[in-house]
């Protein structure tokens, strides 16, 4: 069966699922030829009880466009994990969960899915894209930061902390470095 590439992306206001809430999250689902299939998106209510992390929510106040598109047309956490799950198996293939940083996007994504949906498809793996790229450029793992990646496998895709547009932009930048690591083409730093 062939493998789905699901880029996602979490906006949260805390560290952690549970105390804090996942505000807003996005998949991208792409081929490994970088065909983006299909999208989802959806902003959330906060959980009950939970609070904002002081932070967390300090950094918001730095991105008032992105807080704004977060909180736009929020949903129960039980109607939108609903639709995410439905979404996930009616993709051609079977998804993988691809992130920029995994362990924090996987946590909270898969935390809400067992919560409020009962499973997860993706089981319990994710698949980091700053562990691939220590691998690729054979560096230390705190030296494989987005800027000293290869500008060949970015895309002009611009990083908004809106959770859909950094999915697509992950993926994207995923899907380049499969392709180079599997001989694809490395035309140069660019």
């Amino acid at each position: 069966m062939t493998e789905i590439y699901v880029s996602t992306d979490v906006e949260t206001d805390g560290p952690i699922p549970g105390p804090n809430s996942m505000l807003s999250f996005g998949s991208a689902a792409y081929l490994a030829d970088k065909t983006l299939l299909s999208t989802f998106e959806a902003n959330l209510e906060t959980l009950p009880a939970a609070q904002g992390d002081p932070k967390t929510m300090a950094w918001w106040e730095t991105q008032p466009e992105a807080w704004a598109a977060c909180r736009e047309n929020v949903e129960a956490p039980e109607s939108a994990m609903a639709r995410y799950l439905a979404w996930l198996k009616a993709l051609p293939g079977r998804p993988v969960f691809v992130a920029y940083p995994a362990a924090f996007d996987f946590l909270f994504v898969y935390w809400y899915l067992i919560r409020f949906a009962g499973e997860s498809p993706f089981s319990h793996s994710a698949l980091d894209i700053k562990t691939y790229a220590m691998a690729m450029l054979g560096t230390d793992y705190r030296d494989s930061t987005k800027r000293r990646m290869p500008k060949r496998w970015f895309d002009p895709i611009p990083h908004t902390h809106r959770a859909l547009d950094d999915a697509i932009e992950q993926g994207a930048l995923f899907c380049n470095m499969l392709k180079e690591h599997r001989g694809g083409g490395n035309d140069g730093d660019k």
